[in-house]
């Protein structure tokens, strides 16, 4: 039934897509309809266009994202067990999280040159801060009785954080790198689209140039199918076995 329901959301989108690029209302090479965009589509697809852009895409945002991940997850546990972190670093992790990481761009060009390194700081700037966040929330709303039969049994130290810890906010921490994922993604194509990257960003870039709105909204598509496809595949997954298995939600 849910996947008959979202079929069924999917066709009207393209069914309204298609409406309006018949109703005139824009010009067909300014609006096309969805078979020119997927015919584009497949074109890219199959000259390998489509294939390397996305491989160095995705190459790019793995090594930014795993980055993220190590220097989020730690920082997220030090400003949630230790004051220090808590009083005098969360403040400044809270108000860097409310500067849009595009924003960071103008610098990191500024310090690493038109290069992959100014790309790769643009995407764990957009992403660690939110993972830290995220990790400190699931650290925070932990059980706080497991703190205290953990003390009581003498479980302290490491064994405590990888034994007790860890495990009790997993669920939440994993929430938390998913969207750190989406924040990266973003933020990865917001860099490629500024100068020559080889990744999907300047396959939208030389469509505007060559004004080809067809491509244009090829690679927006692709960009969608890829995003939504790790989101589902991978973090979903994920996240709700770890809830199954932590008894948070029932098993299907």
């Amino acid at each position: 039934m849910k996947w008959a329901q979202k079929l069924g959301m999917l066709v009207l989108l393209f069914a309204l897509w298609e409406v309006l690029a018949r109703s005139g209302v824009w010009h067909k090479h300014l609006f096309p309809g969805p078979l020119q965009v997927l015919e584009s589509l497949v074109a890219m697809a199959s000259d390998g266009r489509l294939g390397g852009a996305t491989l160095r895409s995705m190459g790019r945002l793995v090594r930014a994202y795993a980055m993220s991940v190590a220097i989020g997850v730690p920082l997220g546990l030090l400003i949630a067990r230790l004051a220090f972190f808590r009083n005098a670093v969360k403040p400044v992790v809270t108000g860097f999280q409310a500067l849009p990481s595009i924003c960071w761009l103008p610098l990191a060009l500024l310090w690493f040159g038109l290069n992959d390194s100014a790309i790769l700081f643009v995407v764990v700037m957009g992403s660690v801060l939110g993972i830290s966040i995220a990790t400190e929330d699931a650290v925070n709303g932990l059980d706080p009785q497991l703190a205290r039969v953990a003390r009581t049994l003498g479980v302290r130290g490491l064994r405590f954080y990888f034994g007790v810890l860890l495990p009790g906010a997993l669920p939440g921490i994993v929430t938390g790198l998913k969207l750190g994922w989406s924040f990266a993604w973003r933020a990865l194509l917001a860099g490629e689209l500024l100068f020559v990257s080889g990744g999907l960003g300047q396959l939208l870039t030389m469509g505007r140039e060559l004004m080809d709105v067809t491509q244009v909204m090829a690679v927006m598509l692709a960009i969608i199918i890829i995003g939504v496809t790790v989101d589902r595949v991978l973090f979903q997954t994920v996240e709700a076995k770890l809830r199954r298995r932590w008894g948070l939600t029932t098993a299907t």
